[in-house]
């Protein structure tokens, strides 16, 4: 597998989701005419889903090696914020997980990519992301699908926690706290993004930087929490 089978409706969320697979065009044309239009016309119509495919792997794939270290066979894993799941599957392939995903279930009509204390901003569907994840070769029993406004969460311990570029990147750690004491052993991993990792070596004993991006507007860095 050297890409990932998209549609354009599945393309369409991998560019929402991923602002790194906009071309030059596409950032133009949102400078242009205003994020509205690019939400709901460009960057679904404007786009080739073959060489979105492609892309989203290889980035999918710079993100599996970084962490891949932290996960080992039949892991019981959670994502949140997972986006399409490309992540996700790679996991699968190469351990065998057993996967749980967190995630909102529409697309905001004007995406703005900013701070939402509230988290009240989404652009996922969870239809589309059980297509993903069939149609890329994870059996329908090796994952599970709940939505944050509608569901309750899953109230089971996991092995690994990921949230890449959501969890305390877009909304605030806060909003999952609680709920990850539930959920988190003394030795269960939680990664995710930040732009303040000093803040949470009050929050766990173990806290690890894993990667920075300080060519990004918002220099966040990825960390590695174990044990509140």
């Amino acid at each position: 597998m050297q890409n990932f089978k998209l549609n354009r409706e599945l393309a369409h969320l991998a560019v929402l989701q991923r602002t790194e697979l906009l071309g030059k065009n596409l950032k133009k044309l949102r400078k242009l005419f205003g994020r509205y239009l690019f939400t709901v016309l460009f960057s679904k119509y404007f786009i080739n889903p073959n060489k979105i495919s492609k892309n989203y792997y290889d980035l999918m794939e710079k993100e599996f090696f970084l962490i891949k270290k932290h996960l080992k066979k039949e892991d019981r894993v959670l994502s949140i914020g997972s986006g399409i799941g490309g992540l996700e599957v790679l996991i699968n392939k190469t351990f065998d997980t057993n996967t749980f995903f967190i995630e909102k279930n529409y697309i905001s009509k004007k995406i703005k990519y900013g701070w939402d204390s509230k988290n009240q901003e989404a652009y996922n569907n969870l239809n589309l992301l059980a297509d993903f994840l069939l149609n890329n070769g994870i059996s329908q029993k090796k994952f599970s699908l709940f939505d944050f406004d509608k569901n309750d969460l899953p109230d089971i311990k996991f092995d690994v926690i990921i949230s890449l570029y959501s969890l305390d990147y877009h909304y605030e750690f806060s909003l999952y706290e609680d709920y990850l004491k539930k959920i988190m052993k003394p030795e269960s991993v939680l990664i995710f993004d930040t732009i303040r990792p000093e803040y949470f070596n009050s929050i766990f004993k173990n806290v690890e930087i894993i990667k920075q991006d300080l060519n990004t507007v918002h220099k966040s860095k990825r960390i590695v929490c174990r044990n509140f």
